[in-house]
């Protein structure tokens, strides 16, 4: 019998199959569909800060503009506390989560600033989150940011979160692009992190050629987006002081078997389970116990790291020389058999 139980950031969880940040946990009655369909822990949706300055904004500027329509003007108009603006619903939706299930709640935060933002951190923390993932999501589109200054204010940002986290453990959820990620990940290691997710899946816009505009249509991931997390996780796996866990490229038991052995305590799914809902997260994971049993891992924790860098049999498959020994290895088509 295979034990999926695995230690991620200080919390027992009974299996490394984790509801990433989306929609799917946005009422109770969701997730507990997911918890009994075996996840081991669940990610609410992520809070963006731009969005709650946004809402604070808006809401004063609609009271000041009635200030002086009346002496009596402010006692017709609603109570702030009233009116749902801010992280007052995330922190109602964490306590309802927290109450019903019997699996870890992890709240996603998605700041690019310290300050003002860790206050959020410290109201999740103190409305229950058992973890915080944070999610460094920043595209540069000025001259004036450069790498190093967009880095050294992220870095900025998770020392800020983990001292507001109250003690809660906060993971860092990145996007592929850093020149280079092993230190960059050994700077969030010294700034408080716990962990990393790898990678931020970006919701890339494409354009209507009709309207001229912007197309926003969701595209679900496939498992083709899975091998960038693999060289990641294989490369960062053992070498810095951080628990890794994989996002994107997830659908089937075989990927997230993948993803384990290259260095991920964790595996989190999302386009899977909004394709085929809680079905796909029971089919997963008897995936991933067939596929550890026929392969005599007693553990899911036996199996993590070793394909890593430092296990592989040959190292430079994970390193550059293995990009010279693909493009030997092709054929034109017409000539394979």
């Amino acid at each position: 019998m295979v034990d999926l139980h695995t230690d991620w950031l200080g919390l027992r969880l009974r299996s490394p199959l984790v509801v990433g940040a989306s929609p799917l946990t946005r009422t109770v009655e969701d997730a507990l569909r997911l918890s009994d369909a075996g996840a081991g822990a669940v990610v609410l949706a992520s809070v963006f800060e731009e969005q709650i300055v946004a809402e604070q904004l808006g809401m004063h500027r609609f009271i000041d503009s009635h200030v002086d329509t009346d002496a009596e003007a402010r006692s017709f108009l609603p109570d702030t506390d009233v009116v749902p603006i801010g992280p007052a619903p995330t922190l109602r939706r964490l306590q309802a989560l927290r109450a019903a299930l019997d699996i870890p709640v992890v709240a996603s935060l998605n700041g690019i600033t310290p300050g003002g933002w860790t206050d959020l951190a410290r109201q999740l923390a103190d409305a229950g989150a058992d973890a915080l993932e944070l999610n460094l999501y920043e595209p540069p589109t000025t001259l004036q940011a450069t790498s190093a200054e967009i880095e050294t204010r992220q870095i900025d940002t998770v020392a800020a979160v983990v001292a507001a986290a109250s003690g809660i453990p906060v993971t860092v959820k990145l996007s592929p692009f850093y020149a280079g990620l092993p230190a960059f990940a050994a700077h969030l290691a010294a700034a408080g992190a716990a962990g990393l997710v790898l990678f931020n899946r970006f919701y890339q816009p494409d354009i209507d050629l009709d309207t001229l505009d912007v197309d926003r249509r969701l595209t679900p991931s496939t498992s083709a987006e899975l091998p960038l997390r693999l060289h990641a996780l294989a490369v960062l796996h053992g070498h810095v002081g951080l628990q890794l866990g994989a996002t994107g490229g997830v659908h089937t038991g075989l990927d997230a078997a993948k993803a384990i052995l290259c260095g991920a305590t964790t595996v989190q799914l999302v386009s899977a389970l909004l394709d085929d809902g809680p079905a796909a997260l029971a089919r997963i994971t008897r995936e991933l116990t067939g596929w550890l049993d026929a392969h005599h891992y007693r553990s899911s924790h036996d199996a993590c790291g070793a394909t890593d860098l430092s296990n592989v049999a040959d190292p430079t498959a994970w390193e550059r020389l293995n990009y010279a020994r693909i493009l030997e290895s092709w054929q034109p088509a017409r000539t394979r058999r």
